[in-house]
């Protein structure tokens, strides 16, 4: 039974933006700047894809670490009346194939790059469903590109960790862009785009097609001939316009669950509460251990389902997508694994820790609109290579395709789309939007979310309480991250005598989720993570 009264009753504003209540409407986002965007396009008159626009393009120039209009963006749209999934996924150049791309290729450099679709997302979905004018909606993300923002220490911490990464472009492009004079940023440091904010003038004045088929295209086909890259001006005029999709769908204790399908990862999420859903909350929440080891080989279940199945809507329908939504053979396979709760390990290792990092935003508006955004250039700050005299990143989505099986869905091919691990998500409550999330993490986006979403269904949390909850994650092969300072010595002791191999990881490894709930009494709660920057405004 959903205890309504403890989630909307137990929410407590925090002074610092973290937490934050309103009576009209809601912006979450990665960073104090995006949020205000969000908020100055809602006070405008705006509604949330106004909002949603505006601060994700703020994002792309005070966040650069995890998107940029170098890389994609993905998107859940609730008119009022019906989720629409925006497809934002980016293109692989005309000139990409699996012996054109060396393996140090896909990671850094030039040859990494996919041709960049946020542009071409955000001008798509403001022009259908947007109603303030483009250029209002760039004014804030210009404006913070002359005058600059305070770099965080988060973002210190990332480019420290990136140096050599960043050294590795023979050009430096990258480096001289983000870097202060080849050394990071110091936390408090103002860091100014004047190139950057130049282009995105000239985008404002004339339409996000200017991008692509303007002087800002010819410039990208220089660099990127004169720097052995792949993109080329053809590959930029066809203009990567989203897809509308229908979302996945399935429900959780009652809810309707709504997510982003294929190639994004609504299925996985979908897949592991419909597991969770054949549990009875007494029983999974009776004993700390038991749960713990359940929650690890659901996530490790709903790896192997998603990666060991592609299914790429452009293609052909390889498989039905309707098997991992199908609640039937969740509650099959959660009986399986609670009868036995064998691991079965060693499985195959298909874990890679550092891949993939994304920004969230989520928006409810005043009139029943609502917007959950992922975006990403993929890895931390990218290709680390930039666009010369354009001032933003190349993304590295070049490593999200397959290189060897040729009847995968996402084998690299001229104009394919790479996979995506995100899931911007829409919870109801009977027929009416109650609650928006989504996270950055890669593959650990589906797992951090279930865990969120459980606390406050089950345990009958807050979202702030929620989100400051310590997370668990697994990979396909066994091996469990835990959240530093998260579990006490008695589970992690149990975890490694059944063989799984622990690490203690970080806050910043287990994403950033931006959530948004709207109470009985309509106002709006609104969560931006701890783990990282951002904040969460409303009015």
């Amino acid at each position: 039974m959903l205890d309504l009264e403890s989630i909307e009753g137990g929410f407590s504003p925090s002074g610092n933006g973290k937490f934050t209540e309103a009576e009209n409407c809601m912006v979450s986002t990665a960073h104090p700047e995006a949020t205000k965007a969000g908020v100055e396009m809602l006070r405008a008159g705006g509604n949330a894809v106004d909002a949603a626009c505006a601060a994700a393009l703020a994002l792309s120039v005070c966040e650069p670490q995890a998107s940029g209009i170098g890389g994609q963006t993905m998107m859940l749209i609730y008119t009022g009346k019906k989720v629409i999934a925006i497809d934002g996924s980016s293109r692989a150049p005309s000139l990409a194939h699996v012996n054109a791309i060396y393996r140090e290729d896909r990671e850094v450099g030039y040859r990494a790059t996919t041709v960049p679709s946020t542009l071409a997302v955000l001008g798509y979905v403001h022009r259908k469903y947007g109603s303030l004018p483009w250029s209002l909606i760039c004014e804030h993300a210009i404006r913070v590109a002359y005058e600059g923002y305070p770099i965080t220490e988060l973002q210190h911490r990332l480019q420290l960790r990136e140096l050599e990464n960043f050294k590795k472009v023979e050009s430096f492009s990258g480096g001289r862009y983000f870097l202060k004079d080849g050394k990071p940023y110091k936390p408090g440091d103002i860091f100014k785009q004047p190139d950057l904010g130049k282009l995105l003038e000239d985008i404002a004045a004339n339409g996000f097609e200017y991008f692509y088929q303007g002087k800002p295209a010819k410039v990208i086909d220089a660099d990127m001939r004169e720097n052995g890259g792949l993109l080329r001006y053809d590959d930029l005029a066809l203009i990567p316009l989203p897809i509308e999709r229908k979302p996945v769908v399935g429900s959780f204790r009652g809810l309707k669950v709504v997510s982003m399908p294929p190639p994004g990862a609504g299925r996985p999420l979908i897949y592991a509460l419909h597991m969770f859903d054949s549990v009875p909350p007494d029983e999974l929440h009776r004993e700390k251990i038991p749960k713990v080891h359940l929650l690890i080989e659901v996530i490790r279940e709903a790896i192997r389902e998603w990666t060991g199945r592609p299914y790429d809507p452009n293609l052909y329908p390889q498989l039905s997508p309707r098997r991992m939504l199908s609640k039937e053979y969740a509650r099959k396979v959660v009986k399986k694994i609670m009868s036995s709760i064998e691991i079965h390990l060693p499985i195959h290792e298909t874990y890679d820790e550092f891949k993939g990092e994304t920004t969230h935003l989520s928006v409810m508006d005043s009139k029943g609109m609502v917007v959950s955004l992922t975006q990403s250039i993929e890895r931390v700050y990218g290709s680390k290579a930039a666009a010369e005299g354009l001032g933003f990143l190349y993304n590295n989505y070049l490593m999200d395709y397959e290189y060897e099986k040729v009847d995968h869905p996402y084998y690299l091919r001229p104009n394919s789309i790479p996979w995506a691990s995100v899931a911007p998500t829409i919870v109801f409550l009977g027929d009416k939007p109650w609650l928006v999330m989504g996270s950055p993490g890669s593959e650990r986006i589906f797992s951090v979310l279930t865990q969120f979403l459980i606390n406050i269904v089950d345990v009958g949390m807050s979202i702030d309480k929620a989100v400051g909850e310590k997370r668990i994650h697994s990979s396909l092969g066994g091996l469990v991250s835990v959240e530093e300072d998260g579990f006490d010595e008695e589970v992690l002791s149990y975890l490694k005598r059944e063989g799984y191999r622990v690490r203690i990881k970080d806050s910043f490894f287990f994403g950033s989720i931006q959530a948004i709930l709207k109470t009985r009494r309509g106002t709006f709660q609104g969560v931006a993570d701890p783990r990282r920057d951002g904040t969460a405004e409303g009015f």
